[in-house]
């Protein structure tokens, strides 16, 4: 299947465009990395590397914005690597089919975040929601583009130094639930406030890194996700 880059036709209904950017970086290249996705300043996440490619910051910035936003109907998100779009949307679904293997047999650049991006894509076509994918020019302007790559380039610039990533609020930070007064329903108690997070990398042996990505794909996690559950069990149960 070949998700399209070009503008698609407005959903039916009172869906409504989310537009989001995504980029990666890298100091070196590879070297100390990030990734960002921004929406606006309620909404944006990031987390970086030790060391990897601005590419595979660039690929891991659109999953985890397809991850975060997986129940908007209807999402823009501007680009501006050529090499990500066209992943997506016009060499993937040949990837595919040849297993993940180039020509020459040897597996796709970034096959594990390729094959991820697979899953999260057929996973919004099952569901009937549309992705739409534009190229914009980087450090151009662009206010929501600029906005990424400050947020990617601030968590490759904290990996070098050895700070933790300001991770962002993630996609929930919109939700505020305000009615304003006179809304008619009481307002509820605030909620407390979410614990920070930090975002943390060490190195793994393959096999392990394998088996970690192999069951996370099969509970239905990310990675990272299973990875933060093993960290928090192993702490809890060393108290």
């Amino acid at each position: 299947m070949v998700w399209p880059s070009h503008p698609l036709l407005p959903l039916d209904g009172d869906s409504v465009t989310l537009t989001a950017a995504v980029d990666g970086s890298a100091l070196g290249n590879p070297g100390p990395a990030g990734w960002a996705w921004f929406i606006d300043e309620d909404r944006w996440a990031a987390g970086g590397w030790a060391e990897s490619t601005n590419n595979r910051g660039e690929l891991q910035a659109v999953i985890e914005l397809l991850t975060a936003a997986a129940d908007e109907p209807d999402l823009h998100v501007l680009c501006d690597s050529k090499y990500v779009i066209n992943s997506i949307t016009k060499w993937m679904p040949k990837w595919k089919l040849q297993g993940w293997k180039k020509a020459n047999r040897e597996d796709v650049l970034n096959r594990d975040q390729m094959e991820r991006l697979d899953e999260l894509m057929t996973a919004r076509e099952a569901a009937g929601h549309r992705v739409r994918f534009e190229w914009v020019k980087g450090h151009a302007g662009h206010p929501l583009n600029e906005a990424a790559d400050d947020r990617a380039r601030g968590a490759a610039e904290a990996m070098r130094a050895g700070r933790p990533v300001d991770a962002g609020p993630g996609f929930g930070g919109h939700d505020r639930g305000d009615t304003g007064p006179g809304g008619g329903e009481a307002p509820a108690a605030e909620a407390p406030a979410p614990a920070r997070t930090v975002v943390v990398s060490c190195p793994l042996e393959a096999g392990l890194a394998d088996a970690i990505v192999a069951e996370a794909r099969a509970t239905g996690r990310t990675a990272q996700d299973l990875l933060a559950h093993l960290i928090r069990s192993g702490w809890e149960a060393r108290s």
